[in-house]
């Protein structure tokens, strides 16, 4: 045992480090997304719901919009492994020609769907409440997107901390930002939720703004600014970044719907349920943001050793996250299921809602240990830039399989909301073991 993990112990000390800093900067967005509901939360339920619908249609853009950029990491990433810093830099240079000019695309789109919002269903209050919200979200997708090509990038190189530092930064600023423009402190007049739009707005200029300042100072970013002349844009090249990145974006539309409908079918049970499903979604969420950090530091090792062409290394790389992950998965799980009642107890004081809370904590703690084992994977997987089979197999694992399972297990066989919850894990041990499996033949197959 002593031996079989020895192999592994400096891969545990790389990824971990690499993969903290990503885990810190999507706390930090999860408290963002509290302090703006609880602020939101005190001008009213119509606000609240405002904020919630305006999110809820910006987020899919924007996922989607992030998927394309993460394509620049494991291209990056293999070519820095390799020694290559020119390619890695050239590569910089087609995002920053191509993502800009999809990112106004993208807008000009998005506030095109902003005026279908009367049209979806909505109350009319809280629509004319979330349409101007939602337009100052829309307006903060290009300086996002300037964002995270330097952040893909640094992280391709193997650098997550400093994206960490300046996206706690860009909390703080939104957090106090919110607290003066929503109330109106410090001799600014009161905008409410137009207020938490534009302390966003704020907030994320300052980041592609920070972070360019530091690319044009920091040491680390030097072979950048003298190679950066000696790279060209090249069609070919940013092509084959989208073709890398759509099916990114595809896997994050895939799962955010799926997700999304779960929660529709949780409505037609009932406030209860849904308010049940929300709590202890938020809980595992929580819990997910640490395998999505060690899914992008696995990303970031397995292109580096193929670059390097180490690919045992690369193999014990991904082997060494999703011990990580299980570990941390199964200590989340005993947690969910000894404090099963006890921690949704803390949101609502409703008692048939938290017994709801509790069956989901069930299900839920199960499912994780599948969800870390999957994220990791397709974590491994994008850096052999093996993307487009993966999101067939979510499509396969999520669609079909399922919501289908989802819906019989709750509705005809009437197991309730855990019924729902079961169609999740069936999907995510679906999708885990064909991820993994995927990634098996393909590293076998390079060893070979």
């Amino acid at each position: 045992m002593t031996a079989f993990f020895g192999r592994y112990r400096d891969h545990y000390r790389a990824n971990f480090a690499l993969a903290l800093p990503v885990i810190l900067s999507h706390a930090g967005q999860m408290v963002v997304g509290l302090a703006d509901n609880l602020m939101v939360g005190q001008l009213g339920a119509t606000h609240l719901a405002a904020v919630a619908l305006a999110n809820n249609i910006f987020v899919v853009g924007m996922m989607f919009g992030i998927g394309l950029i993460t394509a620049v990491t494991p291209l990056a990433g293999k070519a820095f492994g390799g020694g290559d810093r020119l390619t890695a830099v050239s590569w910089l240079k087609q995002a920053a020609y191509i993502h800009p000019t999809i990112a106004l695309l993208q807008t000009a789109l998005m506030a095109a769907v902003g005026l279908a919002m009367p049209y979806m269903g909505q109350p009319e209050e809280v629509v004319e409440v979330a349409f101007p919200y939602y337009m100052v979200l829309v307006g903060t997708l290009l300086p996002m997107n300037f964002f995270f090509i330097y952040k893909q990038y640094a992280e391709g190189l193997g650098n997550t901390r400093i994206a960490m530092l300046i996206t706690l930064a860009s909390n703080v600023i939104n957090i106090v930002l919110n607290y003066i423009l929503i109330y109106g402190k410090a001799g600014f007049p009161a905008m409410g939720i137009m207020g938490a739009g534009y302390a966003t707005l704020i907030s994320r200029i300052f980041m592609p703004l920070a972070f360019t300042l530091l690319f044009f100072s920091l040491k680390f970013f030097k072979p950048e600014r003298q190679l950066w002349r000696q790279t060209r844009f090249h069609f070919r090249e940013a092509w084959y970044m989208l073709k890398i990145g759509v099916p990114i974006g595809g896997q994050y539309i895939v799962e955010m719907l799926t997700f999304s409908l779960g929660s529709i079918m949780m409505g037609w049970m009932g406030e209860r349920p849904l308010a049940a499903h929300q709590i202890v979604m938020s809980l595992v969420s929580f819990t997910y943001m640490v395998s999505a950090g060690f899914a992008a530091a696995t990303t970031v090792k397995v292109s580096q050793f193929r670059g390097q062409k180490n690919l045992l290394a690369m193999k014990r790389s991904a082997h060494a996250s999703l011990h990580m992950v299980l570990v941390f998965m199964s200590l989340s799980l005993t947690a969910f299921l000894l404090l099963r009642f006890k921690i949704p107890a803390l949101f609502v004081p409703d008692h048939e809602t938290v017994a709801i809370a509790g069956g989901l904590m069930l299900v839920g703690g199960l499912f994780q240990l599948f969800d870390g084992m999957q994220v990791v994977t397709l974590g491994a997987l994008r850096g052999l830039e093996d993307v487009k089979a993966p999101m067939i197999m979510l499509v396969i694992a999520y669609f079909p399989i399922a919501l289908p399972v989802s819906y019989v297990a709750g509705f005809v066989l009437d197991w309730g909301p855990q019924g729902i919850w079961m169609g999740y894990m069936v999907g995510l041990m679906v999708v885990g073991a064909q991820l993994l499996l995927r990634f098996r033949y393909k590293v076998n197959k390079m060893l070979a």
